[in-house]
């Protein structure tokens, strides 16, 4: 089973955390672009909502992108919306498909800003 185009109608950027140093010689965290791709983001029904915080979650929405390999919960998404802030969105899970494991993935997140888990 395939992902419809349409669905994916969001423009997001995954992003992972890297280390840097500065000039003066001191470790800088920042987030670098690993891409940038389309996406469907749906966020989470009040019963959903209800149910994620009984397991200690704080997941607020459920991000569904084409399959993509190296992908982790400790990266993010930025979705980039015209004429509002963009919202961060921080990865909770990485889960495939159930039919190939290949075609798509759904990333349940929790918006906020992730300056560094």
């Amino acid at each position: 089973m395939t992902i419809e185009a349409g669905r994916l109608r969001h423009r997001v950027r995954l992003q992972r955390q890297v280390q840097t140093q500065d000039s003066n010689g001191d470790m800088l965290t920042e987030w670098q672009t690993v891409a940038t791709m389309w996406a469907d983001i749906q966020p989470l029904s009040a019963r959903e909502f209800i149910q994620s915080q009984s397991l200690q979650e704080q997941v607020s929405a459920r991000v569904v992108i084409r399959y993509r390999d190296g992908i982790d919960a400790s990266m993010r998404l930025v979705h980039v919306r015209l004429n509002r802030p963009a919202v961060i969105y921080n990865i909770h899970g990485i889960l495939a498909d159930k039919d190939s494991g290949l075609d798509y993935l759904t990333l349940p997140c929790s918006a906020g800003v992730n300056d560094g888990q």
